[in-house]
């Protein structure tokens, strides 16, 4: 850990200093780092550095956070559900769209537009537009221009002027909202969840009833939806700044 963020060449004694070690304790341990490749000795300055087991450790936890979002998300999905007594839902980036990766049914079954594997409509869709909202500007400008927005609900925003001030509207207060935009009747309250590279790689969502699931200043759902996005985003090494 001496050598992050950027992985300065350090000599023993500058080692030794750093971390608060006697030299010939520092020497015996750099010898074990460099046997099994967790450190690598530079031959010219005789400095060391990090070695190419700590790739090999970074791709196997990246493929783990990449591959097992649902392994990772699902109790703290679940426990909103029980917190709630709604329908939570977990959507993931995939590709240029969306997917229903995890569903929680409350223990009052609502109906939902789709299935677990289903695409998303971004423009409509709580969890999309919280994901879409936090992306890069490049991506939320692409979709803009070539997004197709299709009209579900007299509710659904199709004009893309009045859906960019919406995405702005989303990264300032940190959460989205469906509000009836795919289906009469059904309300969704989603937040963003961040990687490890501090990217928008999915969101939660709270969906239900409309007169239930409300996102207003007396509204249960937010504090507790934030709150569980938060800490699906730290298992998955998200420690920037919150946006949330």
């Amino acid at each position: 850990m001496a050598f992050t963020p950027y992985n300065q060449e350090m000599g023993t004694v500058e080692i030794s200093k750093k971390l608060g070690f006697h030299k010939a304790t520092v020497s015996r341990i750099l010898l074990i780092l460099i046997r099994y490749g967790f450190l690598q000795q530079n031959p010219q300055t005789k400095k060391f550095m990090l070695g190419p087991s700590i790739t090999s450790l970074g791709w196997a936890i990246n493929h783990f956070l990449n591959t097992n979002l649902v392994h990772i998300a699902k109790p703290y999905i679940d426990e909103l559900r029980n917190i709630l007594k709604e329908t939570i839902v977990l959507e993931a980036l995939a590709g240029n769209s969306t997917v229903m990766a995890y569903i929680a049914e409350g223990p009052q079954r609502v109906r939902i537009a789709g299935t677990i594997g289903d695409r998303i409509p971004i423009h409509a869709a709580a969890g999309a537009k919280a994901i879409l909202a936090f992306s890069p500007p490049e991506a939320r400008e692409s979709f803009i221009i070539n997004g197709a927005m299709p009209r579900y609900t007299p509710n659904t925003i199709t004009d893309p002027e009045m859906f960019q001030r919406q995405l702005q509207d989303i990264r300032q207060q940190g959460f989205s909202f469906d509000n009836e935009e795919i289906d009469i009747g059904i309300n969704a309250v989603g937040a963003p969840i961040f990687n490890f590279e501090e990217k928008a790689v999915a969101a939660v969502v709270v969906a239900g009833p409309s007169p239930r699931v409300t996102w207003d200043n007396d509204s249960p759902i937010v504090a507790p939806l934030k709150d569980t996005a938060a800490k699906i985003s730290a298992q998955l090494h998200y420690n920037g700044e919150s946006n949330q």
